[in-house]
């Protein structure tokens, strides 16, 4: 896969104190298999699907076994500091400094106004995903789900080239971020239905051949059922949280219901 488009979802990864733990869960719900950990690069442990690039999984780094498990999104990025000097010129929190990671690339973590925290990364050697849109056990979409919608708005399109498009439905406040004509990533407004203790995050979607069967494994091996399965226009989805914590969203494009919705340009 050629290097992304600035702004473009590149790559994703989480952290778990039970690493092996996490491998046993992914791999069944999933159908990961799994690389060698490297202790040079902190046992980083690459996933595949069918053979291919999908995500990472690592256990916390020193002093930080007590942060909670949650899913990062990286975003393409031809400069990492660059990048985040705009994020900081923008409302936003540089939470990592860009650092080289051997001759992979060059990455920052960075929190956006509503709180959402999201990665920022640079490819060298490392280029990202290796799995195609839509192909099972591989990265499918993407969405900032936040209770700041007015700001994170207009925080994405002064950070990235984005151009922003809105739902016409007015019983859904949802955006969409494109890159060069392309949808990229998705911003969900949360409601009252949001429990208050769920901070603003970056929501990933891997992708099924059957939702519901992934669903059944998932909630077997101790995740939690948090929304669906539902169906729409873009596949059946259903929303869950692993036995560590860490949200994700497992989708089935093949299964669709519905008309695609009508956007406008966003004022």
């Amino acid at each position: 896969m050629a290097v992304q488009p600035e702004g473009t979802p590149c790559w994703a990864d989480a952290t778990f104190a039970d690493l092996e733990g996490a491998k046993s869960f992914y791999g069944d719900v999933l159908g990961w298999t799994f690389g060698e950990s490297l202790a040079e690069f902190g046992h980083y442990t690459q996933a595949y699907a069918d053979g291919k690039v999908a995500a990472a999984l690592s256990p916390p780094m020193p002093g930080e076994a007590e942060s909670p498990s949650a899913w990062c999104l990286y975003l393409a990025s031809a400069d990492t500091a660059a990048t985040a000097g705009k994020v900081r010129g923008h409302g936003g929190e540089v939470l990592v400094e860009p650092v080289q990671v051997g001759e992979f690339g060059t990455m920052a973590l960075a929190r956006d106004p509503g709180g959402a925290v999201f990665g920022i990364w640079q490819a060298d050697t490392h280029e990202g995903f290796e799995t195609k849109i839509g192909a099972p056990g591989g990265y499918c979409w993407s969405e900032v789900f936040t209770r700041d919608a007015k700001t994170v708005d207009a925080f994405y399109p002064a950070v990235f080239p984005y151009t922003v498009r809105k739902f016409d439905d007015e019983s859904m406040d949802f955006s969409m971020f494109d890159v060069q004509g392309e949808t990229v990533l998705g911003r969900m407004a949360m409601g009252d239905d949001f429990p208050p203790e769920v901070p603003s995050y970056l929501n990933v979607y891997f992708a099924v051949p059957d939702c519901d069967a992934a669903v059944a494994k998932a909630t077997e091996r101790g995740g939690v059922l948090r929304y669906g399965p539902a169906n729409s226009p873009f596949g059946r989805f259903a929303t869950l949280s692993d036995p560590q914590g860490a949200w994700f969203t497992v989708v089935d494009v093949s299964t669709t219901e519905g008309e695609m919705p009508a956007t406008s340009p966003a004022a």
